[in-house]
């Protein structure tokens, strides 16, 4: 089997250095969309250096996104095809406000193998700590189409759904058609994003849209629309991959305040709100 679960998960964890600037800060933010419009206020603090803020979810891509999910697939034990692998869902807490520049020590290891069936999923949890302590934690949910069957734990199934009742706020977000090439220099180099050959192989009529942009663009919109554009007031942030995007596609972002937090579902307007994230929820101060 592909996957030996018992080796993944006794892997020591692997430790290194990462290092970024508010130069890599400002080419995630463009990735996921900021600056449109190009000299509004709101958008001028994720695009010009000298009013710079950090959205959280940039930790995801901190150090060219290593290991993230290909670290996830490199560990003893793991050796799968990576047209069989989706980015199934992530989540992330932040212990505080990331810096604008910043060195950190990040460790990686394997939490998790889950069977459900028709695959495996791996948990990559990613911790980071700087001079100062810790900065966040991280878990990427990796789904790999046909490994699964070995009669292992199903592992949890926490399905938040979607709030009765009208939501708060909904935006309309448009994805350009070159966001993904855009997008992908922030460190996911994975040809599905990118080659229309390498998609077809793995089973999409084209090039898809990386799960963690769509993931970025919606923190970006609750920041912006229910949060006050105060970035340090996110906590904790998590979603559950439930479809592609197509870049030249629109999302809808629903949005519902709640006890728990935020709670979002993201849906792509021209496949009749076909869903994008799903059990998403941001907690906040």
């Amino acid at each position: 089997m592909p996957i030996d679960a018992a080796k993944a998960l006794a892997a020591a964890p692997r430790t290194g250095g990462i290092s970024w600037t508010a130069k890599d800060v400002l080419l995630y933010h463009l990735g996921i969309g900021a600056g449109t419009p190009a000299t509004d206020p709101g958008e001028l603090r994720y695009t010009l250096e000298s009013r710079l803020h950090v959205l959280p979810s940039f930790a995801t891509v901190a150090g060219a996104g290593a290991p993230g999910v290909i670290g996830g697939l490199s560990v003893p034990g793991v050796e799968v095809d990576l047209a069989s692998v989706l980015h199934g869902g992530q989540s992330l807490v932040l212990h505080r406000p990331l810096p604008v520049e910043g060195a950190a020590t990040l460790t990686g290891r394997i939490t998790a193998v889950y069977d459900k069936g028709e695959a495996a999923v791996l948990v990559m949890r990613t911790e980071a700590a700087d001079a100062d302590g810790p900065l966040w934690a991280a878990d990427a949910q990796i789904y790999v189409r046909g490994e699964g069957g070995w009669g292992g734990d199903r592992g949890p199934s926490a399905r938040r759904g979607v709030p009765a009742g009208e939501p708060d706020r909904t935006l309309e977000l448009a994805v350009r058609e070159d966001q993904a090439l855009l997008y992908r220099l922030s460190g996911d180099w994975n040809p599905l994003h990118a080659d229309p050959g390498f998609a077809e192989r793995a089973g999409f009529e084209r090039p898809v849209l990386h799960g963690l942009c769509t993931y970025g663009m919606t923190l970006k919109a609750v920041v912006d629309t229910l949060l006050g554009g105060d970035v340090t007031r996110v906590r904790a942030y998590a979603a559950r991959f439930a479809g592609v995007v197509y870049p030249g596609e629109t999302l809808r972002i629903r949005m519902w305040r709640g006890d728990d937090g935020v709670r979002v579902a993201v849906g792509a307007v021209e496949r009749d709100d076909a869903p994008v994230l799903a059990d998403t929820v941001v907690e906040h101060s």
